[in-house]
């Protein structure tokens, strides 16, 4: 199966992926160094995910998009409001990518976000965490862990799903590059959710130590 993952960051999403060969784009070359050490054996371009999509989407049998998110979010709104950033205009990304793949793609497709300080401007398939997941292929509700440190919590040194990132020298934000990661055991149900739609074997998640 070849997978297509956008906006990839350290690959979160695809932590517990298996029997597939993925295609990663990152548009950060710091943080798609660091993907290529957690995932060796993935193909992983430094570049622009929203252009590779469209050049790229009929070369792909799923494709996974999680654009940026911080735009869109109630955390970054209500900072902007306080003073403490500055408010920016939404990124349209998100929207233009789902209403393409929905007309144009040819395979199972998944599109990733944060829950927005505004109603959605596409209606979601569903809202699974603290995500809005936007597809072609039916997702059931279902219930996850939750990380025993808290989200605005997490520092450049805290182990979140099994990735840390404590001693590797980056100038990237540590700590906002483990916010940014999908709970891989998310990131893998609905891996298997599109796999039934598809009528293709599921995998089985790693049991936990």
């Amino acid at each position: 199966m070849r997978v297509l993952n956008l906006y990839a960051g350290i690959g979160g999403n695809r932590k517990l992926w298996t029997n597939c060969e993925v295609t990663a784009v990152e548009f950060n070359d710091e943080i798609a160094e660091q993907y290529r050490k957690f995932n060796p054996f993935d193909t992983v371009i430094v570049g622009d995910a929203h252009a590779y999509l469209q050049e790229h989407y009929l070369e792909f049998d799923f494709i996974w998009s999680s654009p940026p998110c911080q735009s869109h979010s109630k955390i970054r709104m209500m900072a902007s409001k306080r003073g403490s950033y500055d408010a920016v205009l939404p990124n349209m990304n998100l929207y233009s990518e789902i209403i393409f793949l929905q007309h144009f793609s040819k395979c199972k497709f998944v599109v990733e976000n944060v829950i927005p300080y505004y109603t959605p401007l596409v209606t979601p398939t569903i809202k699974l965490d603290r995500h809005l997941f936007w597809s072609n292929f039916d997702i059931e509700l279902k219930e996850f862990e939750k990380p025993s440190t808290k989200h605005n919590k997490v520092t450049g040194k805290t182990e979140r799903y099994g990735i840390n990132l404590h001693g590797i020298s980056m100038k990237h934000r540590k700590d906002q590059i483990i916010r940014n990661c999908v709970n891989p055991e998310l990131g893998l149900y609905i891996f298997n959710a599109m796999k039934e739609a598809a009528s293709l074997p599921q995998e089985v998640s790693a049991k936990k130590e």
